[in-house]
């Protein structure tokens, strides 16, 4: 496996996650917020997403399957792993690593929005554009980017180069 190019720099990420932090501390001010990282991509940003974010906050996890060992969506969406605290009446924060068609994203939210929460917003680092298969309101996003396979700082190709500190094109000739 091999990468192509870099498409955005470890200080990119750092400076935008910076900029989102801050517009969702002011944004949050006073309300009871929980952040939820989508596992297993969005650890990164959340963990970096959520050091920048200056009100008390807390945590809790899921993870979804929809990719396997592929580099595009098969449109299944497995939970694999539900949160451990109620949501109810909450704020809730949707950390994600990257949204594409939108797909995995969408069945999360009717699963979330159930739980009556009261109010359910989305963050991800990265929205590639011109893939999207369902409407999403996306409330804070860090970087539009075209269709290109990526990888690197959360976001991996069969389990691998998670571990990069910036975001990286995969060279798919080279899988």
């Amino acid at each position: 496996m091999r990468i192509e190019r870099t498409l955005i720099s470890e200080e990119e990420i750092a400076t935008r996650i910076a900029d989102m932090g801050a517009q969702i501390s002011a944004d949050y001010e006073g309300k009871d917020l929980m952040i939820v990282g989508v596992l297993k991509g969005a650890f990164m940003v959340m963990a970096d997403l959520a050091r920048a974010i200056t009100i008390p906050v807390e945590f809790d996890f899921m993870a979804v399957s929809s990719y396997g060992a592929a580099t595009q969506t098969s449109g299944v969406v497995r939970i694999l792993k539900d949160l451990d605290t109620e949501i109810e009446g909450r704020h809730v924060l949707i950390i994600e690593d990257i949204i594409d068609s939108g797909l995995t994203l969408s069945y999360l939210i009717r699963s979330l929005r159930v739980r009556r929460p009261a109010s359910l917003t989305i963050a991800t680092l990265l929205r590639k554009t011109g893939i999207q298969r369902v409407p999403l309101d996306v409330a804070y996003v860090g970087f539009e980017i075209g269709e290109e396979f990526v990888v690197g700082y959360g976001l991996d190709y069969a389990g691998k180069l998670r571990n990069l500190p910036y975001i990286g094109i995969l060279d798919e000739s080279s899988i």
